[in-house]
C-alpha cells in the first residue's frame, strides 16, 4: 500500500523550493535597481542630503575634560 504525502507537507516543500528563493531573488533585484538608479540621477541629486549645522548658542555647555578628570599626584 502506497502512502500519499500529506498535502501540507507538499505545499510547504513547494514553498521552500520555489516560492521562497524566488521571493529572495526579487527582493535582491529591487534593492539592486534602487541602488543602481543613482547612476542616472543628475550629479547634484546623487550626493547625500546636506546636514544643517545646529546653532551652538542653543547647545548646553559641556565642561572640559580636564575639569572632570582628577589625576593622582605624581610620586
Amino acid at each position: 500500500m502506497e502512502v500519499l504525502p500529506n498535502l501540507e507537507e507538499s505545499t510547504m516543500a513547494f514553498f521552500r523550493q520555489y516560492i521562497a528563493p524566488l521571493f529572495i531573488v526579487v527582493i535582491f533585484l529591487v534593492a539592486l535597481l534602487a541602488v543602481s538608479a543613482r547612476i542616472f540621477l543628475p550629479t547634484d541629486m546623487a550626493q547625500p542630503a546636506p546636514v544643517e549645522i545646529e546653532d551652538t548658542a542653543q547647545l548646553p555647555t559641556i565642561p572640559a575634560l580636564a575639569s572632570l578628570v582628577i589625576s593622582a599626584p605624581q610620586l
